[in-house]
């Protein structure tokens, strides 16, 4: 019934956003007592917490998995991130709007859970980028917090723009991504310096 409440929730949180959206519309929905709402929430806020929670805890686990494979070059996992976040789009849009149009409603002490979790997924990115400009891949005279929040800026936005029905697939627009972003961030060849 939990799984029930959250995907209703999201589905009303979406349509009508998070302050229209009552939970006497969510028992309705699914035709249930409030008092079934609240065995598992205490409140409507809780509810919008744990839909955060559980969306930016699956990027951080996927990201581990991409930055931990030694075998992959940087520039690939640089792009498997990128897709990952453009993908979540695809496979989870209403989870990734309310996630980024919704936060504006979490309190303060629920807002801090969700940015550790957020700074975590940025730091272990900029973690990537300064590795990438130590061995040499990206340029290093570039700011690798700069150079972090654009990647993210760019993936993390895709939810407003992206349609997966659109010209081109999530993979198409992660890979377009990657070039203009690591392109611009490349160290410059022997051949363009001579």
């Amino acid at each position: 019934m939990k799984e029930k409440i959250m995907a209703a929730s999201i589905e009303l949180f979406e349509q009508n956003g998070f302050s229209e959206t009552s939970i006497q519309d969510i028992v309705d929905a699914l035709g249930v007592t409030k008092g079934t709402f609240y065995y598992y929430f205490t409140s409507k806020e809780e509810l919008l917490m744990d839909i955060h929670l559980r969306y930016i805890e699956g990027l951080l686990d996927e990201e581990e998995r991409i930055i931990s494979d030694k075998q992959r070059p940087l520039r690939e996992k640089l792009y498997d991130i990128i897709f990952m976040l453009i993908h979540n789009v695809e496979r989870q849009g209403r989870e990734a709007r309310i996630f980024f149009r919704e936060m504006k409603h979490l309190s303060e002490e629920h807002l801090q859970k969700v940015k550790e979790k957020r700074d975590l997924f940025r730091y272990r990115l900029q973690s990537l980028i300064e590795e990438g400009m130590k061995s040499g891949e990206l340029r290093c005279d570039l700011s690798p917090s700069i150079a972090t929040l654009t990647v993210l800026g760019a993936a993390n936005w895709s939810y407003q723009w992206f349609r997966p029905d659109g010209e081109l697939t999530d993979a198409e627009v992660a890979k377009q991504m990657v070039e203009i972003l690591l392109d611009g961030m490349s160290a410059p060849s022997v051949s363009k310096a001579e």
